[in-house]
């Protein structure tokens, strides 16, 4: 049986142009997600959410393969959302502020049960700092502009103003938080090749 993966099923939401501006409708999906705040340079809570949710990622995909009526699947990309109490900090890059969510898309036949599952093998096999930080919950955004950003992290203001500009010239303010999602391993793809997916909720 082919493994499912939602970056292909999901083509639309992430695999956007990398020229232009494009406007989505994103859905409520469920996902693994873990909070902080701080650089996610430095942040020891930026390296537990790591962990925790790539511990939990692979534990349930594992824990799930051939164990019933659903097909095997590729783990989904690490996504972020980001943002600050003042958003000045989040503009400015004062990076010590930013609130964020790290987060990990999970396939609907995901249940609850199967997370806590998960968890109580992770903790019995690695325990890893920051487990009890994890939630699962479904999030949805609705009406999205994004755009497909090549490069480093560093370079994504033009990509961020370009989707900006996009917004107010439709006549829609933006709202909820920064969104991106991480296409590439940055272990093995040079800085420079980095493909990130950046979007922001809109509205009237």
């Amino acid at each position: 049986m082919q493994k499912l993966d939602l970056k292909k099923e999901l083509k639309y939401l992430f695999q956007p142009s990398t020229k232009e501006v494009v406007t989505v409708e994103v859905p409520p999906m469920n996902y693994l997600m873990f909070d902080g705040k701080g650089d996610p340079n430095t942040s020891q809570e930026y390296i537990e959410a790591m962990g925790v949710l790539y511990g939990i990622a692979y534990t349930l995909k594992f824990m799930l393969k051939g164990k019933g009526p659903w097909p095997d699947y590729v783990v989904p990309p690490l996504e972020g959302l980001w943002g600050a109490d003042n958003m000045d900090d989040f503009v400015l890059g004062n990076k010590d502020n930013w609130l964020w969510t790290s987060l990990i898309m999970q396939p609907d036949f995901v249940t609850a049960d199967h997370v806590s599952q998960a968890a109580e093998e992770l903790k019995r096999k690695k325990d890893p700092p920051g487990l009890q930080k994890l939630r699962y919950e479904q999030y949805g955004e609705g009406l999205c502009a994004q755009i497909m950003h090549i490069g480093s992290y560093s370079e994504e203001g033009p990509t961020i103003e370009k989707l900006h500009d996009y917004i107010e010239s439709k006549g829609f303010q933006r709202r909820g938080k920064h969104h991106e999602i991480y296409l590439s391993d940055p272990r093995r793809t040079p800085p420079e090749k980095f493909k990130i997916v950046i979007r922001q909720p809109m509205r009237k």
